[in-house]
């Protein structure tokens, strides 16, 4: 079993509390995020350790800490998690999403679940190797990085483009992994080994102006639009049967006509209809390049027809789909409206990536899953949004979504709080992640 310390625990909490009221809410716009707030606690709580600083915007900081290893041999872990949150409907939430209040052995708050509560754990484990003055042979390196939630490129994309060499490593842990998925064939601890790719586009669709009062025939942008968002809502590519999909069926122990259809693309879509639905939300973006509708602008007055709008479309594939695939893709799901819009310049893009099982690392993570949960087997998993993780991919250094969580919230709840409303994490977690991170330092570079 998993010694978790009392006090650590109590340490991650607390700066986990701090972190999330620091509410450094990214937008997507430059000057949004302001992480900052979140570096300068950081380089507090990290006093004494080696510390770089990183701001190619103003206020978007990061900072990263390192622990030189004795042996330039051993290996270097990279431990990485974002400092920025997602925006909030406030309204909508039970209890103040930047209050960061302890309620009932749960912290509440937004980027309680993504992914403030491991960059805190992260935090604390390494404050604590530094306190410890225990020689380790392997280097240990702590990014808190900027700009996650809007792709990296003012975080992650442009350290590693701008300065790779601080944080050049043999391995990354970032978000997320360790959460336990019981399942008929016995409970599950899902690791994260590869992330889909992200082709996110622009859609103008044009029309003729004209005087509100006068619809009947009216060349209306913003009706052509909301039939461009039906057609992609109603559209989906066929499926792909891979590996990891192929893994996470046959741990489902399902009857064999269930198994048989989820394994195949013709009939998979189907299938996934007498699922959990976040479960099925879940298994179809496994096995689907996936688009989403979910940015319109449009219009200058209520009584101006307009004759532009602009659609943003959240497009994440699958491993090996190309750009211009995804293009022939939107071509296929918009038919004869094809020529009426324009594809502006992509938005943002990056194919899928994933790493090896099989490592030394990958061992490590395996056995402390199993510590923390006797008797649970470690199943490979696809994270179906994107992380930092993929900067790190493209260099060739493998890269696991990590932690250890409780299994007081099943995996389609947990999952459900990632941008979602309440969001919030229990004490236990943060507990074994800021153990697990202790004992991947023992285990691989001591």
């Amino acid at each position: 079993m998993t010694h978790v310390d009392p006090a650590l625990t109590a340490q991650t909490v607390e700066l986990l509390q701090q972190m999330i009221r620091n509410a450094c809410v990214n937008d997507g716009t430059p000057t949004s995020g302001e992480e900052g707030r979140n570096a300068d606690l950081l380089t507090d709580y990290l006093d004494g350790l080696e510390l770089t600083h990183y701001e190619p915007v103003d206020g978007r900081r990061s900072v990263l800490a390192t622990l030189p290893g004795t042996d330039p041999a051993a290996p270097t872990v990279l431990l990485m998690g974002h400092t920025d949150v997602v925006p909030v409907s406030a309204d909508e939430w039970r209890e103040d999403p930047f209050g960061g209040e302890l309620i009932d052995g749960e912290v509440w708050g937004r980027g309680a679940v993504d992914m403030l509560n491991l960059t805190a754990s992260m935090a604390v484990a390494v404050r604590e190797l530094h306190r410890r003055g225990t020689p380790l042979r392997g280097t240990i390196k702590y990014l808190g990085v900027a700009d996650e939630e809007a792709g990296g490129t003012w975080g992650a994309d442009w350290i590693a483009a701008n300065a790779w060499e601080d944080v050049a490593c043999d391995y990354v842990l970032t978000e997320n992994g360790g959460i336990p998925a019981p399942m008929p064939s016995g409970t599950k601890i899902v690791m994260t080994v590869a992330e889909k790719g992200i082709g996110w586009r622009r859609i103008t669709v044009r029309g003729t102006p004209g005087h509100g009062s006068m619809p009947y025939g009216a060349d209306n942008a913003l009706l052509l639009a909301a039939e461009v968002v039906r057609r992609l809502q109603a559209y989906s590519p066929k499926a792909v049967v891979g590996e990891l999909w192929q893994g996470l069926v046959e741990a489902m122990a399902l009857p064999d006509e269930q198994r048989d259809a989820l394994l195949d693309p013709g009939r998979l879509r189907d299938a996934l209809a007498g699922m959990d639905p976040k479960l099925a939300r879940y298994c179809h973006a496994m096995t689907h390049t996936t688009f989403s509708p979910n940015v319109i602008r449009g219009g200058d007055k209520t009584n101006i027809i307009p004759d532009r709008v602009e659609l943003e479309v959240d497009i994440r594939t699958l491993p090996g789909v190309t750009g211009a695939e995804v293009d022939a893709m939107l071509a296929e799901a918009l038919g004869d409206l094809w020529d009426r819009v324009e594809l502006s310049p992509v938005v943002q893009e990056r194919p899928a990536s994933a790493s090896p099982v099989g490592t030394p690392m990958w061992d490590t993570l395996e056995r402390r899953a199993r510590a923390a949960h006797p008797g649970a087997e470690v199943l490979p998993w696809m994270i179906v949004g994107g992380t930092d993780a993929a900067f790190f991919r493209d260099r060739g250094v493998p890269s696991y979504g990590a932690g250890l969580f409780s299994a007081k919230a099943s995996l389609q709840e947990f999952q459900s709080r990632f941008h979602g409303h309440d969001e919030r994490i229990d004490v236990d977690s943060l507990g074994l992640s800021t153990q697990l991170w202790l004992d991947v330092a023992g285990d691989l570079l001591t």
